[in-house]
């Protein structure tokens, strides 16, 4: 065993202004009848930058906004010329990428290794994907004509804040709509710095409007008469609420929930790489991911053989600065987050799971928690049903394939799942079986943007990127 020497990332990349207004109508305003609200950085504490709360009024300005430029300029803009400002978009993002990549650590808490080299990319690669969609639109199997809805309301969760702007903003803008977003409370940040980039890249007037706010201001922007289309990506419960607020009108919906995946490990998988994909499932982005491969299925005869190699890899997991390059699991987002965590946890061990935790040495200051596996659980303990969304796995055993397939599919989710086999036909079979929008054969939480991600029963309806990322968001 060796020590690692910190190696920090510079704050300096980033000019964190003491306190941001709403974009709207291509500018920063102050909000008319809202407030202001704090966010911290959740690694200490600290407070970043205090930011405008958007209030009826300010969400209605930003919505009446986006309409006068869907039907002056960017609903009768030919796609070819969306396309340019999607690219110029896209290239700004990649030169500003250290920044963008810092911020997000610093707002959400994750590593600067999964900002920078995960987020970052993916984020500029769906503007890059999409803008060559712009033109194309009469060759993506909608229609020969299909025609943009209009004003999209969209609404993005703490946990993937610029990704999470990207998959919903960039279909968006290539289909002919404009839009107005707000993002988490917890996380306005990048959102507010990708208006920069928006000015920046001379993007017209009123096309992107980002509202900051909590919950009142998602309510009111969803319910709003002058949005044609809601996107959101957030908790079960908030989606069955947005649901039925958007039932009986002619908004169109697209929404993706929770999560709660099995990784599925048979006997003849090669256990050093299904290890690494389970650390991957489980503890990329300190569990905060809706597809996180939450529950492991290991085939029983090897069950002692994969926990022994994942306890000896998470042993190596190192817990701390998220700005420090070696570190692999940042700051829980939120006080609020680590408390669910924690009660979900204490749950798994009062209902007589046996939890392990590797030695590991926390911050006195933020919010952290230990990477955690539970065995010994079944399927009715709560760590096993509810979804967790930390750096905590619950491990279940099977014998045979269609054992794997039954308690994988008992769940009221179906976002995704990962299957560890050296049998092709088997990922094939089990594929065709498992009811999950995503199923990942010998890998998990690999994302691209010409790949359609959504999923079944709890977990939504929709599908965003790729071409059928576009459907949502056409008349068709």
């Amino acid at each position: 065993m060796f020590e690692y020497a910190p190696a920090p990332e510079s704050r300096s990349v980033v000019d964190l202004k003491p306190s941001y207004g709403l974009f709207v109508d291509g500018d920063f305003v102050d909000p008319a009848d809202g407030g202001t609200f704090k966010t911290v950085n959740p690694s200490s504490e600290e407070v970043l930058a205090e930011v405008a709360e958007a209030g009826a009024q300010d969400v209605d300005r930003a919505v009446r906004a986006a309409r006068q430029a869907y039907e002056r300029v960017w609903g009768p803009m030919p796609g070819r010329d969306r396309a340019k400002y999607l690219f110029r978009i896209a290239r700004i993002i990649q030169e500003r990428s250290r920044e963008l990549a810092v911020l997000e650590s610093l707002d959400n808490g994750k590593p600067i290794r999964e900002s920078r080299d995960v987020d970052l990319p993916l984020v500029a690669a769906h503007f890059f994907y999409y803008a060559g969609w712009a033109d194309k639109l009469e060759h993506a199997g909608f229609g020969a004509n299909p025609r943009p809805l209009g004003v999209a309301a969209q609404v993005i969760p703490w946990n993937f804040p610029l990704l999470m702007l990207a998959w919903k903003i960039a279909p968006a803008l290539a289909a002919g709509n404009t839009v107005v977003l707000k993002p988490a409370e917890t996380t306005p940040l990048t959102a507010l710095l990708f208006a920069e980039i928006c000015q920046q890249a001379d993007l017209p007037a009123g096309v992107v409007n980002i509202v900051t706010g909590a919950g009142d201001t998602g309510r009111v922007l969803v319910e709003h008469p002058g949005v044609d289309k809601v996107a959101f990506t957030g908790s079960t419960e908030v989606g069955r609420a947005i649901a039925r607020a958007v039932a009986g009108t002619r908004k169109k919906l697209t929404l993706e929930l929770g999560g709660k995946a099995a990784n599925i490990v048979f006997d003849d998988a090669p256990v050093d790489q299904a290890v690494e994909g389970i650390v991957t499932g489980i503890f990329f982005n300190q569990g905060h991911v809706c597809c996180a491969g939450s529950r492991l299925l290991i085939q029983e005869n090897v069950a002692d053989r994969v926990l022994e190699s994942l306890k000896r890899r998470m042993a190596r997991l190192r817990v701390g600065d998220p700005l420090d390059k070696n570190t692999d699991i940042g700051a829980i987002n939120s006080a609020a987050q680590l408390a669910r965590i924690r009660e979900l946890s204490d749950a798994g061990s009062a209902e007589g799971a046996e939890r392990w935790s590797p030695p590991c040495e926390l911050p006195e200051r933020g919010f952290w928690f230990a990477p955690t596996i539970f065995t010994g659980v079944t399927q009715a303990h709560r760590i096993a049903r509810e979804e967790i969304f930390g750096p905590v796995l619950s491990v279940l055993t099977f014998r045979t394939p269609a054992e794997a397939v039954e308690k994988a599919n008992n769940t009221p989710y179906g976002l995704s799942a990962g299957i560890w086999t050296d049998k092709g036909s088997r990922i094939l079979w089990m594929a065709d079986r498992l009811r999950a929008g995503v199923v990942w054969a010998n890998t998990f939480n690999k994302f691209d943007p010409t790949s359609p991600f959504g999923g079944y029963k709890e977990s939504g309806y929709g599908r965003e990127g790729g071409r059928h990322g576009l459907e949502g968001y056409l008349n068709v």
